[in-house]
């Protein structure tokens, strides 16, 4: 694999699978030959920015946090992979300014078909008002308009996400073929 560090930043509502394929994705590179480390946005809100509510500004705030670790990562050779809805493009768009290698991928689902997997009861318990500021519910999320990729779990296996990932990332030149 190329020793050159990049941001791999997952992004999408909740439940669309970011952490899914972040973890599915990292043995295959690790496995080419790459020093890959995976930031969850649940586990850096536990450990990072333990205290912040979900406020725009907190929110911008743990995104900028996940930003400037992933960034160091990257400029040390490391693929840093982060799997946090992020929902605000400004900020995404911030933080792609700071890295050289900065590819993200929006992890796209309907929200119908978010609220029928519905796995942790997150999204009834939302549209209950038992959630208070739930992305794609309550607060916006703003979808990529230009994302280096695209992959649509409600219609394609994990494998195939995956692939579209790793394909992106050989053309790019960030990966061996």
């Amino acid at each position: 694999m190329s020793n050159k560090g990049l941001i791999l930043w997952f992004t999408g509502l909740s439940g669309s699978g970011k952490s899914t394929l972040a973890s599915y994705l990292t043995p295959i590179l690790m496995e080419r030959g790459a020093k890959v480390e995976v930031l969850d946005g649940d586990e850096v809100r536990t450990n990072l920015s333990k205290g912040l509510g979900f406020s725009k500004e907190d929110r911008d705030t743990n995104i900028r946090r996940i930003g400037y670790v992933a960034n160091l990562l990257a400029r040390n050779g490391v693929c840093s992979i982060t799997a946090a809805i992020s929902p605000y493009a400004n900020v995404r768009d911030e933080i792609r300014g700071w890295a050289e290698n900065f590819v993200e991928v929006y992890v796209e689902c309907p929200l119908e078909v978010l609220e029928e997997r519905d796995t942790k009861g997150l999204y009834r318990k939302a549209r209950a008002g038992e959630i208070k500021n739930f992305t794609g519910i309550s607060d916006p999320y703003e979808a990529p308009l230009n994302a280096e990729v695209v992959v649509s779990t409600h219609d394609s296996s994990i494998e195939e996400s995956a692939q579209v990932v790793l394909d992106y990332l050989a053309g790019a030149g960030l990966i061996d073929g």
